[in-house]
């Protein structure tokens, strides 16, 4: 069986790949935001030594140089879903080199902090928001080098000055606060509002296993499932928690959630079509996408972001098995009268979910 542990959100879960089963995993506590302090390490002092010799007390210099400082490496650990290890300890320092010594021997370098990160990361400048490094790929990125070490006497010496008694401190390291912010990567992102069937949607076209409930905000973190296409081909959709007017601003959950969506390319924006809520199913396609354009607005000066509102869509109408079938096809030509092309199933019975995994799988795999 194979077994992916993946983290959203507030929350770690275990996510199965469809059509495996895969028991419950426990649910485990996280944040995926936090501000840290990391330093390289100082270089080591130059030695001021002269030999020691048999019959000469005092001989020529020959100071070693000090050891380089520890560099900060940020490592991309694909098996990591979780910022948890900083979420208590806040500073973290590479070791400083050490000293030179006698007969012209170099210190150690300081040992490299290694800071391990699940993909997905972004470090920004905590006071700026600057990003810094954007950690998608596996792999050590050197985030500040340590500094150099000092010149040993052995180093200062010349023909009018054989026995300098002077040496170099070595340079201090770098010191940066700085901001991790994790970012959910998935290939799809169903988004709507609350009480849609987003939950539903993920739990029957993957081995994920939301919670499910008829009230607001019953997903309070993101959930991941691996889709299997008929190709025998997967990807990863994300179920993003419940949107609703003023999100932008962070009403309901928010901008919290919001950038979860950042990374995905194509976008499952699913409507209840049933109107069981009380609220019209085309204006709900209207509110969702003014979030997603007043978000852009507050993002919009953020290097390399991509507008949301921008990205491919699929628009779904869910909960058709409780409408009358001439009341779907008014709604269907209602969103076509708007230039809106539409797709239409009900999550719950699995009416119409072939078909939609068909299409996304057409949209992501090209």
């Amino acid at each position: 069986m194979r077994r992916l542990v993946l983290l959203t959100g507030l929350f770690v879960f275990n996510v199965c790949e469809a059509p495996h089963w895969c028991p419950d995993g426990e649910v485990v506590k996280f944040v995926d935001e936090v501000s840290i302090s990391v330093s390289s390490g100082k270089g080591g002092a130059g030695a001021v030594s002269f030999r020691r010799e048999a019959m000469e007390a005092r001989g020529g210099p020959d100071g070693g140089d000090g050891g380089r400082g520890g560099h900060v490496v940020f490592r991309v650990q694909p098996q990591l879903n979780t910022l948890i290890d900083y979420r208590f300890k806040k500073k973290f320092s590479a070791e400083n080199g050490h000293p030179g010594r006698f007969s012209n021997m170099t210190g150690a370098d300081g040992k490299d902090l290694i800071l391990e990160v699940p993909p997905g990361t972004v470090v920004k400048d905590a006071e700026t928001q600057e990003v810094l490094l954007d950690l998608s790929e596996p792999g050590d990125t050197v985030f500040l080098k340590g500094g150099r070490g000092g010149k040993g006497n052995w180093f200062f010496r010349t023909s009018v000055n054989q026995a300098p008694e002077n040496a170099q401190p070595g340079e201090m390291g770098d010191l940066r606060q700085v901001h991790l912010e994790l970012k959910l990567i998935a290939d799809v992102g169903v988004i709507g509002y609350p009480n849609a069937g987003k939950s539903t949607l993920i739990s029957s076209i993957s081995a994920a296993k939301p919670k499910i409930a008829d009230y607001p905000f019953t997903t309070l973190a993101p959930n991941l499932g691996v889709v299997r296409a008929h190709d025998e081909r997967s990807f990863v959709v994300a179920d993003i928690p419940g949107l609703v007017p003023g999100a932008h601003k962070g009403i309901g959950l928010g901008t919290q959630f919001l950038r979860h969506i950042e990374r995905t390319n194509l976008f499952v924006h699913l409507i209840d079509a049933s109107g069981s809520a009380g609220r019209d199913p085309l204006q709900d396609y209207r509110d969702i996408m003014h979030e997603l354009v007043e978000y852009d607005r507050a993002k919009a000066a953020e290097e390399g972001f991509r507008p949301l509102a921008e990205r491919e869509q699929l628009v779904v109408l869910n909960k058709i098995d409780v409408l009358p079938p001439e009341d779907l096809a008014i709604l269907q030509d209602r969103f076509a009268r708007e230039g809106i092309v539409t797709l239409s199933i009900s999550a719950a019975s699995h009416r119409g979910l072939r078909e939609l995994v068909t299409e996304i799988g057409k949209r992501v795999l090209k």
